[in-house]
């Protein structure tokens, strides 16, 4: 029973899973804790300056909000864009309470220099960790806005639309925001173009 019973909550969509939890159903819970806990540690970890802790703190917070304010959801809307929503204004309160902190992740990179890197064709991790370290460095550099929307639609796999809600903008804000940060991450980041010749 327990097993059909699992697969029974792993089948249900989002919204169906908070009316659940609203009854007292801890599996819809459970259920909603391993769709979600790895995605937004991650999102996390990108906007509260790649800090483990703090991301892991947050996290926590979140998911705590989500128990205690679960009944407020509206079941006819998406579930994703409203646990988004509230994830996004935490970042925001937190840099709103530490305007004097620098948003960099230069320790992080060791202080690498693009210039210093080459591509390499060849398969691995090495050059996957590299490129992330300085898409990182890079992100940071980008004002608050274009950071969040390009984590949001190339990281989270976001729709324009949900962005638009989560972030409180028309949807051709979240265009023109998505543009100018490829734009300039692509312009920093064109050492790791395979097809880049000289």
């Amino acid at each position: 029973m327990d097993f059909f019973f699992k697969n029974n909550y792993e089948n249900k969509p989002d919204e169906e899973l908070i009316a659940l939890m609203v009854k007292g159903k801890e599996r819809a819970f459970n259920e909603i804790y391993n769709r979600y806990s790895k995605k937004l540690f991650y999102f996390f970890y990108q906007k509260l300056y790649q800090d483990h802790n703090k991301a892991e703190d947050f996290l926590q917070d979140l998911f705590l909000k989500l128990i205690e304010k679960a009944y407020l959801f509206d079941t006819s809307k998406v579930f994703s864009t409203w646990f988004y929503t509230i994830a996004y204004n935490m970042c925001k309160n937190e840099y709103r309470q530490n305007t004097n902190i620098v948003f960099t992740r230069e320790n992080n990179v060791k202080n690498l220099e693009l210039s210093q890197v080459t591509y390499s064709t060849a398969p691995g991790d090495y050059d996957t960790n590299v490129f992330n370290k300085f898409l990182a460095k890079e992100l940071s550099k980008l004002n608050e806005d274009q950071r969040a929307t390009f984590i949001l639609r190339h990281q989270e796999n976001l729709t324009i639309k949900a962005i638009g809600e989560i972030m409180n903008c028309s949807e051709g804000t979240v265009k023109s925001r998505l543009f100018y940060a490829i734009e300039k991450l692509s312009k920093k980041l064109n050492a790791f173009d395979p097809i880049k010749t000289d």
